[in-house]
C-alpha cells in the first residue's frame, strides 16, 4: 500500500528516466516495449517527469499505456523548469549545475495540464513536486497542487528532495502519499531523519537512483564507464570511482556467495528496509526488468542483512551527496 491509505501497486517500480538517453542510448520503440514489459511483470508504478527528456519522457509513457491505462499508476512531477519563457528560482546541485525551479500555483496549474496532454490522459496517479521552489513556500505549492486532486485531475500528492521539515508543513495543508528521495546502500541517510518522519506521519517513501545510477548492479568499473550523465556525478569522478570499487567489493561477493545479482541484492535490502519502501529502477533492456522484479522473491536473514548493512556503512561511497 502506498502510504497510509493509498493504492495497493508493485512493490518495485520502474523508472521511465533512463530512456531519455542518460545513461546510454535508447529509441522510443524500445523504450514503449520496456515499459509494457514492465507493467506486465508486475511494476505497476511507472515513474516520469516533465523534465526528463524536456518533456518527451511523458508523451513517451503516455503512448506506452495509451490502451492499457488500467494497469498503469502513473506517477510524474512538475517544477524543474526547462522553458526559457518561463520564470524560476535557481537551486544549486552537486552536478556542477543549477536547476530553475517554479512551484508557483499559477506555474503548478499551467504543469498539470500540459502533462495531462501529453500522458494522454484524465487523471494522474501521484503528481510529485520535483523540487521545492526556493522562492514559494510550499504550503502555496502544496495548496495548488490540492486543488488539482479536488478537480478529480490527480488521485494522490507526493513531494521530492524535500526537508523533514517541507514534509510537516505540507501535510498539514493536504495528505502526502509519497516522498521521493534518493535511497539506497550507496546513499542511506534518508533513514536517520526522513524515512522516521514519514513513517509517523504514514507516507512512503520512493527511492529514485535505489542502483545508485547503475554502480550497484556491479557492472559499472573505471575501466568501463560509459559516456553518460554519470561523468558528472561526484561519485564517478577522478579517482572516486575505483575507490567505491574497492570499498563495496566485499558487498559484490555477498551477492555472489547468494547466487543473485549485485542489483537485486540491492533491492531486495531496500524491500526488508519495511513494506513503506518503494525501489524504482530504471533499464532500457526488459532482461532487467525482470532481473530487478525477482528480487522481490529474495528473503534476507537478520544475519546477512547485518553483514551488508556493516560492509556498506553509511558515508561509504566516496564523493559528495547531491541534492
Amino acid at each position: 500500500m502506498l502510504g497510509k491509505s493509498g493504492p495497493v501497486i508493485g512493490c518495485i517500480g520502474y523508472g521511465a528516466a533512463g530512456l531519455e538517453g542518460y545513461y546510454g542510448a535508447s529509441d522510443d520503440s524500445q523504450g514503449i516495449d520496456t515499459i509494457r514489459y514492465a507493467l506486465s511483470d508486475g511494476q505497476t508504478m511507472i515513474d516520469t517527469s516533465d523534465f526528463y527528456g524536456h518533456s518527451h519522457n511523458e508523451t513517451l509513457v503516455g503512448r506506452a499505456i495509451k490502451d492499457i491505462r488500467n494497469q498503469a499508476f502513473v506517477a510524474t512531477k512538475f517544477g524543474i523548469v526547462h522553458d526559457d519563457n518561463e520564470s524560476g528560482r535557481n537551486l544549486a546541485t552537486g552536478w556542477g549545475m543549477s536547476l530553475k525551479i517554479n512551484g508557483t500555483p499559477a506555474y503548478a496549474g499551467k504543469a498539470l495540464e500540459r502533462s495531462l496532454k501529453r500522458l494522454e490522459v484524465d487523471e494522474i496517479d501521484l503528481w510529485y513536486a520535483h523540487y521545492p521552489d526556493p522562492g514559494t513556500p510550499i504550503e502555496e505549492t502544496v495548496d495548488a497542487m490540492a486543488r488539482a486532486v479536488k478537480s478529480g485531475k490527480v488521485r494522490y500528492l507526493g513531494l521530492s528532495n524535500v526537508t523533514t521539515e517541507e514534509v510537516r508543513r505540507a501535510h498539514k495543508i493536504h495528505p502526502i502519499a509519497a516522498v521521493q528521495y534518493e535511497y539506497s546502500l550507496w546513499r542511506s541517510e534518508a533513514e536517520y531523519d526522513l524515512l522516521p518522519v514519514l513513517r509517523e506521519l504514514g507516507i512512503a517513501l520512493v527511492a529514485w537512483s535505489p542502483l545508485g545510477s547503475g554502480f550497484l548492479t556491479g557492472t559499472i568499473r573505471s575501466d568501463n564507464m560509459d559516456r553518460s550523465t554519470r561523468q558528472s556525478n561526484p561519485r564517478f569522478a577522478g579517482n572516486n570511482l575505483k575507490t567505491n570499487e574497492d570499498r563495496f567489493a566485499p558487498f559484490m561477493a555477498i551477492a555472489a556467495e547468494l547466487g543473485v545479482t549485485p542489483a537485486q541484492l540491492s533491492l531486495a535490502w531496500l524491500l526488508h528496509k519495511g513494506p513503506d519502501i518503494f525501489p524504482i529502477p530504471g533499464t532500457r533492456r526488459m532482461g532487467r526488468v525482470k532481473e530487478n522484479r525477482q528480487a522481490a522473491s529474495i528473503v534476507l536473514d537478520e544475519p546477512t542483512l547485518r553483514r551488508i548493512e556493516e560492509l556498506a556503512r553509511p558515508g561509504l561511497a566516496e564523493g559528495a551527496v547531491l541534492i
